[in-house]
């Protein structure tokens, strides 16, 4: 039997068509293709037909009424939401270290003490692939429901050949089996074990020599990341791995310039990364880098709200030309959320971006960050069928009212997976 799915009468459909080839830039960010009053039509899981209830409804006449049809009456309508960073394959929570920094500890003080991302390292390494399963499936459920239909992950709590494969090999397995997609990213340069902190090249050497080409071998990841950073990855040594990424067919991303200016967006361009993921500290020469060479700035304000942290100034990288995607960037230690609706309601109070900005943002975008946008982030024909719909009467309300989760339903690939806010 066809799948058939019909959407009418939105009060808006927020397309976001027209961005296939390239991301959003400056004003193109705020131009978000809305149809009032508009329709949708979804088959075998692809889009077919949008345009206003008119001229839709005509050709769909007899779903009208049946189970393959969603009245969207006085709600706004947009492509599935897409987060393109986030730690979401991992074991354990951190709430203590989140009481010692509101004592006055550091992010940084309390990663060299052997807290941060080696604690989570450790519940990671002796957690079975099984309870990351479960975990991380629960996690999931908690994005359908935030309205997200696609997710990037990262691996980088394992920083051993098996447990970085453990990790990778459970989010293919979720992807397989859990509605929302999973873009898989190696992130074995996550940070230095701390017995080799003093001494770190052999680790780096590891992540070249051994893991890289296990990780392309068995098809795990479509990225490579590196945290260049202070006291984690030199450029030198990022530049390395994210080079030899490359060479077995893995894309560069980079988590660049978030404690202190390192040149992380400078390398991002050089080595023609997807994305640069934090920027709270980039430079202007690594801006105007990223805007020339089209790399996307994937900013994380849930980060910088959580560590209590100066934001990233997203309204001086959109004014000079980098193609913006917001994310929650989920992880146990400096992000423990999942809405990307309050990353939304951040990226305006916070980074100085407008409602139309961050629609973009975590749609066409978002997409472009992980190599989606042929596929995901817009309502056009040929385009999957993936589908949000929010319970406001225009998409200004969602930037208004923060902190709270305006989703009704959201659609994969045809199906309705949450309707009423419930999952189904």
């Amino acid at each position: 039997m066809t799948q058939k799915l019909l959407i009418t009468n939105a009060a808006q459909l927020i397309t976001m068509a027209g961005h296939n080839d390239r991301p959003a830039k400056k004003k193109a960010m705020s131009e978000l293709e809305i149809i009032e009053n508009g329709s949708i039509y979804i088959e075998e899981g692809k889009v077919v037909a949008v345009g206003t209830d008119e001229e839709i409804r005509a050709d769909y006449q007899d779903l009208i009424g049946t189970e393959s049809h969603i009245d969207a009456t006085g709600k706004v309508v947009t492509p599935g939401l897409i987060d393109p960073h986030t730690h979401l394959v991992h074991a354990g929570t951190r709430e203590n270290e989140y009481a010692m920094r509101l004592k006055g500890k550091t992010y940084m003080e309390i990663m060299e003490a052997g807290g941060g991302i080696h604690a989570t390292t450790r519940a990671t390494q002796t957690a079975s692939p099984e309870q990351l399963y479960e975990e991380s499936w629960k996690r999931l459920d908690q994005f359908l429901l935030h309205g997200v239909t696609t997710v990037e992950a990262k691996s980088g709590y394992g920083l051993t050949l098996e447990h970085e494969l453990k990790q990778l090999e459970v989010a293919k397995q979720l992807d397989s089996e859990h509605p929302v997609d999973i873009v898989s990213t190696f992130m074995g340069a996550h940070a230095i074990p701390m017995d080799e902190k003093d001494n770190p090249e052999p680790f780096v050497n590891r992540i070249i020599d051994e893991m890289i080409p296990e990780v392309a071998r068995k098809k795990l990841a479509t990225f490579n990341d590196v945290f260049c950073e202070r006291g984690v990855f030199t450029p030198e040594q990022s530049k390395r791995i994210l080079e030899a990424g490359k060479q077995h067919g893995l894309l560069p991303k980079i988590h660049a310039d978030e404690i202190e200016p390192y040149g992380g967006a400078e390398l991002a361009a050089q080595v023609g990364a997807i994305s640069a993921d934090h920027l709270l500290k980039a430079s202007e020469q690594g801006i105007k880098d990223m805007a020339k060479a089209d790399v996307v700035g994937v900013l994380l304000p849930g980060t910088a709200f959580f560590l209590m942290a100066e934001f990233a100034d997203a309204r001086r990288m959109v004014d000079r030309g980098v193609a913006i995607a917001l994310s929650t960037d989920a992880n146990p230690g400096s992000s423990p959320t999942i809405s990307l609706p309050f990353i939304m309601n951040l990226g305006c109070l916070k980074m100085g971006m407008t409602p139309e900005e961050v629609l973009t943002a975590t749609t066409i975008n978002a997409a472009h960050a992980i190599g989606a946008a042929g596929e995901i982030g817009s309502l056009e024909p040929g385009k999957k069928g993936d589908v949000t719909i929010f319970n406001v009467p225009n998409y200004l309300v969602l930037s208004y009212q923060y902190g709270m989760n305006h989703v009704d339903t959201v659609i994969k690939a045809g199906t309705p997976l949450v309707m009423g806010g419930q999952l189904q």
